[in-house]
């Protein structure tokens, strides 16, 4: 199987997408507007403790409280405490005999705050490096599932237990397998100096304090998911290129030479057929390439999957066909489990087969390509209403989630994307327009929430896509657009200009008050085809028709002021 990693660096956002066979298998999302926090570690105050639901919720400086496990408390006692033995002396009834109100308790983020419910977190740590994880409250030693060769198993569990401090665990990571103890030996070092400081930090920090921030999005995948296996690192930022063979240098210098600069051309997601993907990402609807289609559907509670036999009539006998169909099915069902990232429980609708060895065929296949997920996953079986359920562990938002937001006109039962997707979006296809015309202008007409984010806090964003574009570009906001319908008009200069702003200076026109300045409640602000005018004075006439004389005239909106006639 060819394994490919391609990262598309944009501004506030960068994606990575994974493919398996040039099909996209998972996608990451990183933007400066949500930050990531799963992985951090903080030191925290406990501000609540409720022995009805024997949890805690501690305050780490998030919006809202993390919430804490007894079972994820216990080693907060067992290393504030006296250690095992007083663990074992203590006999935990209740979460209050683990912590009390005000406690400092030292957390790391298990699961991204999600929806209304706050960040999940655990007092036994873990900081991940290449080749091990070091677990600095629990003494254990480890070794991925994913290496099955006992001999190497063996070799490995070996080294783990000499290299181990004292006190500590460390779990060997898949990646290990094959490497000698000077690069295990190396990477407990580099773990052991991050653990020293994040100590330092906490005995000096009042809580709530953030100890231990997790790595960025391409750190991570070089950390963690460029692997001997993957045969190509592609990336379109030269920063961040430079950075990935930093990196290699102490990590893995071997896998260098597989690093690539993508230079030229259209967009690096869209020469890579990953646009498309991701599109079809957001559908509901899954073609299968037989004909056959799944209808996946999400809720608060679960995630559901149906299996439709389609356009798809076979060629044999009817069990044939559905058995062909649910096989092709599990096959994409585990694709876009990974690819959704879905998390939770899962409940698939094969379509009945009445051969219970034919059962066993589509289980298996389905459990064959989960195991290409490095996200825990079990496959739980048939139940007796002939649904299949899986089990998925859930640490952060899932792709629809991350792309899109629930729709404000139809109050959640759809969906639309977000500003910022669409923002995104805007950008790209600007750049793509950039290479393929020789226009000297554009004109961007979007609804007023996608127009803020493109022009940006004075102008800053279109200042910078202009240079980047070396193109002039007018943005207008439109009331009356949908949010997922921005336009893009291309030509001269002054034809675009004409169209971008329908006022010149000494232009005597009618306009409605419609609201008053943000900033400056005195003046009023009306528009005339997308375009703001700014009225001096008009701040107390809303809703009034006035005439206006256009004094100045601004790349995204104009000032006036009243005349009488």
């Amino acid at each position: 199987m060819r394994k490919e990693i391609v990262v598309n660096v944009g501004h506030g956002e960068t994606r990575a997408a994974v493919l398996e066979d040039r099909r996209l298998a998972e996608l990451y999302i990183e933007r400066d507007e949500d930050e990531r926090v799963v992985g951090n570690i903080y030191k925290g105050r406990v501000e609540n403790v409720l022995p009805g639901m024997q949890a805690a919720f501690v305050n780490i400086g998030l919006e809202r409280n993390a919430f804490l496990y007894v079972d994820d408390a216990l080693a907060h006692l067992r290393n504030g405490n006296g250690g095992e033995a007083n663990l074992d002396r203590v006999k935990v009834r209740s979460i209050k005999d683990v912590l009390r109100e005000g406690d400092e308790v030292i957390v790391q983020v298990s699961k991204e705050p999600i929806g209304t419910k706050g960040a999940r977190v655990v007092t036994n740590l873990t900081l991940a490096g290449r080749y091990l994880v070091l677990m600095p409250t629990v003494e254990y030693v480890g070794v991925s599932r994913r290496i099955q060769e006992e001999a190497e198993r063996a070799r490995l569990k070996a080294l783990a237990k000499r290299l181990r401090p004292k006190g500590m665990g460390l779990i060997v990571r898949t990646i290990a397998a094959g490497k000698d103890e000077e690069d295990l030996i190396r990477d407990a070092q580099f773990l052991l100096k991050v653990w020293d400081r994040l100590r330092r930090k906490a005995a000096e920090a009042k809580a709530p304090a953030l100890l231990y921030k997790d790595y960025d999005l391409v750190y991570r995948l070089v950390r963690d998911s460029f692997t001997p296996d993957v045969t190509k690192f592609v990336v379109d930022s030269e920063e961040e290129y430079r950075k990935t063979l930093d990196l290699l240098d102490s990590l893995a210098p071997n896998l260098k030479e597989r690093v690539y600069r993508y230079h030229e051309g259209p967009p690096i997601f869209e020469a890579y057929q990953i646009e498309s993907e991701i599109e079809k990402a957001l559908d509901r609807k899954v073609w299968l390439q037989s004909g056959g289609y799944i209808v996946i559907d999400q809720t608060e509670a679960l995630v559901s999957i149906d299996v439709n036999t389609g356009r798809y009539i076979g060629s044999t006998n009817l069990a044939d066909t559905v058995l062909r169909t649910n096989l092709e099915a599990a096959s994409e069902i585990a694709r876009q489990l990974r690819l959704r990232n879905f998390g939770g429980i899962i409940v698939v609708d094969f379509i009945d087969m009445e051969s219970k060895e034919h059962e066993q065929m589509v289980l298996r296949r389905l459990e064959e390509e989960l195991r290409k997920d490095k996200t825990k996953t079990h496959v739980l079986g048939f139940t007796h209403l002939g649904l299949v359920e899986i089990t998925r562990k859930k640490t952060k938002q899932n792709v629809p989630d991350i792309l899109q937001k629930p729709c404000p006109h139809c109050e959640g039962s759809g969906r639309v994307l977000s500003e910022a997707t669409v923002a995104h979006r805007v950008e790209r296809e600007l750049r793509k327009l950039s290479h393929t015309t020789q226009a000297a202008a554009f004109l961007v007409e979007a609804h007023p929430s996608v127009a803020a984010l493109l022009i940006g806090p004075g102008g800053s964003n279109l200042k910078r896509l202009e240079k980047e574009l070396n193109r002039t570009v007018y943005v207008r906001g439109v009331e009356n657009r949908h949010v997922e319908e921005p336009s893009i008009l291309s030509g001269s200069r002054e034809e675009i200009e004409r169209q971008a702003m329908p006022v010149r200076e000494g232009d005597v026109v009618r306009l409605k008050v419609e609201e008053p300045h943000i900033s400056n409640p005195k003046d009023g602000i009306a528009r005339l085809e997308g375009y703001v005018v700014d009225i001096e004075g008009a701040g107390r006439k809303v809703g009034q028709h006035l005439d206006v004389e256009i004094t100045r005239v601004f790349r995204t909106y104009a000032k006036a002021r009243v005349v009488s006639r």
